[in-house]
């Protein structure tokens, strides 16, 4: 065979194998409209979370559900349980996490939206009506839905129905992903990085508080160049470094670095991942720790993340492979979760020591103005 015979006749596309129109976000959106009423509550949970942030109001933003959503009756199941229990705890602000995406290390399964069926079918379309769905039946419920913004395509698509959104470890260094969160309706919590780095999540937030120019797409799906006024509302998420970085001594050296910054010394901790040793069952003992440091007053946290599911633990599962039909329901397949039973005892701990810090403040601050301590 002659060299030339190997040499592709186009120098464009030479890798892509298909390509397959979807629906413009638009179009989405029409399919699956949000009442006015739910966009109503939307907006007054992001400024719930707004004033949290800047400590404009006293409650504990608690974040909960497991790493990733793969059934949506797991789904509308676990958010009834929140329903049920959510007025119970007056001093938090409970958030469902229903994250769709997630960068991986090397490769895998992609999560809800890009392969639904998880069958490597990856039937995109479908996965972006199911995710829109879940979100709009989750909002429907009066219960506000935390997501992991991934592509920078998608916020057109489900953006109007989150109350919070998170940048993951892998992505906060990531221009891209900086870009969009400076454009982004809700607060943003930045991960800090894999090895361990804050500077990362500092920068990340630096950057998404400032105005951008870059390309993306519009409503119709058009190529558009996007203009951002910048996302005031961000803040650093704590998940592991090359230690756990949950105690005392590590919140206040993050609170430090980020005054120095000129940023708020306020921060949202995972009580999963690194933080617990990648055990599940050892998130209670983060989540003792970091109600123990509200309980004493501390005005750096603001909140905490919490894998949690129906049932305990996880199960395996490879799309292309495994059958679907034969995963245990209320079970992760992903990150190890704890199981219901113990994210109420959690919640519980949660509640009575944010009641616990205020009170402290109140006794010791002469001047109270509402939630605000001043």
């Amino acid at each position: 065979m002659n060299q030339s015979d190997t040499i592709a006749a186009t120098s464009d596309d030479v890798r892509i194998r298909s390509t397959t129109i979807l629906p413009s976000p638009h179009e989405m959106k029409e399919m699956l409209p949000i009442m006015d009423m739910t966009q109503l509550r939307i907006c007054e949970d992001r400024q719930h979370i707004r004033n949290i942030i800047r400590w404009d109001d006293s409650r504990l933003l608690v974040v909960v559900w497991p790493c990733s959503i793969h059934d949506e009756r797991s789904a509308q199941e676990y958010a009834d349980k929140l329903v049920s229990v959510k007025d119970q705890y007056p001093h938090l602000k409970i958030v469902m996490r229903v994250y769709f995406e997630k960068p991986r290390t090397t490769v895998g399964w992609k999560w809800l939206i890009n392969d639904p069926y998880l069958d490597e079918s990856c039937q995109m379309e479908e996965g972006l009506i199911l995710a829109r769905k879940i979100l709009l039946d989750i909002n429907n419920k009066r219960l506000p839905v935390a997501v992991e913004f991934l592509d920078p395509i998608s916020p057109q698509y489900m953006g109007d129905l989150v109350a919070w959104g998170a940048v993951g470890a892998r992505t906060t260094e990531s221009q891209t992903h900086r870009e969009m969160a400076s454009g982004l309706s809700a607060s943003i919590g930045f991960k800090n990085g894999t090895d361990g780095s804050i500077d990362v999540a500092i920068n990340a937030m630096q950057s998404a508080q400032s105005p951008h120019n870059f390309l993306g797409i519009d409503q119709n799906g058009q190529i558009a160049r996007i203009e951002t006024s910048g996302n005031p509302d961000v803040h650093i998420v704590l998940r592991w470094g090359k230690n756990p970085n949950y105690d005392e001594m590590s919140v206040k050296t993050v609170a430090k670095q980020l005054e120095q910054a000129w940023l708020a010394p306020r921060v949202m901790i995972d009580a999963s991942h690194g933080n617990s040793n990648k055990d599940h069952r050892l998130q209670w003992l983060v989540v003792q720790n970091i109600a123990n440091q509200v309980r004493e007053g501390s005005q750096n946290i603001l909140g905490v993340m919490i894998e949690s599911h129906i049932h305990e633990g996880k199960q395996s599962h490879t799309p292309g492979k495994d059958d679907p039909k034969n995963l245990k329901h209320g079970v992760s397949i992903t990150d190890g979760c704890i199981g219901w039973e113990e994210t109420v005892t959690l919640l519980d701990d949660l509640n009575e020591a944010a009641e616990s810090r205020l009170a402290f403040l109140r006794h010791i601050t002469p001047v109270i103005q509402g939630e605000k301590i001043v």
